[in-house]
């Protein structure tokens, strides 16, 4: 997605996986949205793969279809009903065929899904998967079966993901769940629930296995890394609450990266998503302290305004967010930021608008997610707010932000010719066969061509000769 500047959710992703010798049944898993999402599938196909199901990428061969949703916005749940369409024939010929809907769609329609979607059997939410089994066998009775009920304490830390797909080199690891910030726009803290940090220890233990099975980069997950606090497990919001011993042992989440930098002192790092208001320093300064956490942060922002900031409830300011970058930079020199921002949200002004595109100049961001302002059912925007900017004014100003995103994302690939960088082989170039694709500790991508002897995992120098708006082009230094 680094290369494209685009108003949609990622299209469904299907996966397949070794077959488990004895399996007998068939499960199609289907991803949509955030990388959580498609590192819950991991963790959902690990569970039914206990349960006698190996995946396959064929939907028609397919004994339990299951979809894992996305809510952020209105596009990416019409995607997924418009999917659901698709398999209604399929279901006709294959009455004993499952079809289960996960994730934040799941816990947002709750029961309405089964009365609207006559097909769909399972409705799951996304701290309910280890009942997956008990609720296979309700539909197997020929009762629809739903678990949407948000935890406080699950965090699948005792269960090893089965990789789907993949490059084999690259891997995500989860070590939150859930989010606090209630940001007026966003349904994630009434999908996801409280949020709460997994057990280091298991975080580190997979860290290590990825290692030893050949894997070369991880990134760490959560809905909001940077809230990352283990004190012996619960809630964030009961921190407060817990015993002194318990405080002067936790873990904060630059303790965290350096503990893992540590474990797995030749594997490369990167972490998402960040949250300016939780942002610490201390991340960048294990970031200067350890070569192999990469230079890169995704924190995004969502408006340059003070006054929108505020209607989003945000819990940062304008100055204070370009504060934390001038400091990161200071620490960090070669750090590269990325950006979520969100156009024509209620009230937005012209003047709010243009306070976006000069905080975009000021920070000069590598690349961008970004979208207009979709109005989300349940949220505090939707009950309180007006969406009141028409979308032909959206539209004008979403193609405003892009162009200068594009114009930015130029000037920052050019900043990386001229230089010899650490690239990471994570696979084949779309567009030729014979170069390698990979990034460098920024997260831009580069092409290469092959040389003899390289091979998918390795990590080479590139001397970057020139760029276009999304790629590094360059060659493999001998």
């Amino acid at each position: 997605m680094q290369e494209k500047y685009i108003d949609e959710t990622k299209q469904g992703e299907a996966f397949a996986i070794a077959e488990r010798e004895g399996n007998s049944k068939k499960l199609f898993l289907e991803s949509y949205g955030c990388q959580m999402n498609f590192s819950d599938s991991e963790i959902v196909a690990s569970i039914l793969n206990e349960q006698g199901y190996n995946t396959t990428l064929k939907v028609e061969e397919a004994d339990l279809i299951l979809l894992n949703t996305c809510s952020i916005r209105e596009k990416a749940e019409q995607t997924v009903r418009m999917r659901l369409s698709q398999f209604k024939n399929l279901k006709k010929e294959k009455p004993n065929m499952t079809v289960g809907v996960l994730g934040c769609m799941a816990e947002r329609l709750k029961t309405k899904f089964l009365e609207e979607e006559q097909l769909v059997d399972l409705v799951v939410g996304p701290d309910a998967y280890r009942d997956l089994p008990n609720l296979l066998k309700e539909t197997e009775d020929g009762r629809d079966a739903i678990n949407v009920i948000l935890s406080k304490e699950e965090t699948y830390a005792d269960i090893n993901p089965v990789r789907l797909g993949g490059n084999g080199v690259t891997a995500f690891v989860t070590i939150t769940r859930g989010c606090d910030n209630m940001c007026t726009f966003c349904v994630v803290p009434f999908t996801r629930g409280r949020e709460r940090s997994r057990d280091p220890h298991s975080i580190l233990d997979e860290c290590k296995d990825l290692w030893n099975n050949g894997y070369k980069e991880i990134t760490l997950l959560g809905q909001n890394v940077d809230s990352y606090l283990w004190y012996g497990g619960g809630p964030k919001k009961d921190f407060a609450k817990a015993s002194e011993m318990q405080k002067a042992t936790a873990v904060d989440f630059a303790q965290l990266l350096d503990l893992v930098a540590k474990a797995v002192p030749e594997m490369r790092i990167r972490f998402s998503t960040s949250n300016p208001q939780d942002m610490s320093l201390d991340v960048f300064k294990m970031m200067a302290k350890h070569e192999n956490i990469c230079k890169y942060v995704h924190l995004p922002v969502q408006s340059g305004s003070n006054n929108m900031l505020e209607a989003m409830n945000r819990q940062h300011t304008r100055e204070e967010y370009l504060d934390l970058i001038k400091k990161a930079k200071e620490i960090v020199p070669e750090v590269s930021f990325s950006q979520d921002m969100i156009v024509g949200f209620c009230n937005e002004t012209e003047e709010d608008h243009q306070d976006t595109l000069s905080l975009m100049r000021e920070v000069e961001y590598d690349y961008g997610y970004m979208f207009a302002y979709s109005e989300r059912p349940g949220t505090p925007a939707h009950k309180k707010m007006e969406d009141n900017i028409p979308a032909d004014v959206k539209q004008r100003r979403l193609a405003e932000v892009i162009a200068l995103q594009g114009e930015l994302s130029r000037n920052r690939m050019k900043s990386y010719v001229g230089k010899t960088h650490k690239i990471l082989i994570e696979g084949i170039s779309k567009k030729n066969k014979n170069q390698w694709k990979g990034r460098n500790s920024q997260n831009a991508v580069c092409v290469f061509d092959m040389l003899e002897g390289q091979k998918i995992g390795d990590i080479v120098e590139v001397f970057v000769f020139d760029n276009t708006q999304g790629t590094l082009l360059g060659e493999t230094v001998k």
